[in-house]
């Protein structure tokens, strides 16, 4: 395979295979309660580090992830199942949380940078944008038939790393300008889509979880 169209056409693939998986545009919508009060640079500072961990997450996937899953005797769905139960648990808390706009006292989980730093990497780079749907297709995209052949390995290893690219900065991009669609929902608009993030939230946790046990009891 040389950097021609069967290169290109690898890239093709890895970026639909990884756009349903990530979700960068619902995603977006679904962490934005996370991200509280940031004001516009402070969402574009937070939402470049979490394209760089979401970026590094697919990266280690794709180089080492299935020697670190044997190493440790960790199987895909334990990791939906322990990603699933610990988005539940997030999006419960935002459920419960008071969102009164306008007010002092916000309903956002956090309102300083100094704050959201903790929860960039987790929970919103891993599990809830590059979680263990996203790891196995990378897993899967990684392996290559005639691992022999070095120089076609390392090609189709290369578009890999490409699509991945795309793909986390479509995740930059979204994340950086949800809050500027949001507000121009108005007060109650926005207060209406951060309840309904919160819910989705919840429902993704547990639709993550239910795929892991599903296949657990499969085994």
């Amino acid at each position: 395979m040389r950097f021609d169209l069967p290169f290109l056409h690898t890239v093709f693939i890895g970026f639909l295979s990884l756009f349903p998986a990530v979700n960068p545009v619902g995603s977006a919508f679904i962490i934005d309660p996370l991200l509280g009060d940031l004001t516009f640079p402070e969402r574009k500072r937070a939402a470049k580090r979490i394209a760089l961990y979401c970026f590094a997450i697919c990266i280690v996937s794709a180089l080492i992830g299935s020697w670190i899953m044997r190493l440790f005797g960790i199987s895909i769905p334990i990791v939906q199942l322990a990603g699933g139960v610990l988005i539940c648990r997030m999006g419960w808390q935002l459920l419960n949380t008071d969102q009164v706009k306008g007010e002092k006292e916000t309903a956002q989980p956090v309102r300083r940078p100094g704050d959201i730093d903790s929860l960039l990497f987790y929970p919103i780079s891993f599990p809830m944008s590059t979680g263990a749907g996203t790891i196995s297709v990378i897993l899967t995209l990684a392996t290559h038939e005639d691992e022999t052949d070095i120089l076609n390995h390392v090609l189709s290893l290369a578009a890999l790393f490409v699509a991945i690219l795309v793909i986390c900065v479509l995740i930059y991009i979204c994340y950086a300008n949800t809050a500027r669609l949001i507000q121009r929902l108005g007060p109650r608009g926005e207060q209406i889509v951060n309840r309904l993030s919160a819910f989705l939230v919840f429902c993704i946790g547990m639709q993550i979880a239910w795929g892991g046990i599903r296949t657990l009891f499969k085994l």
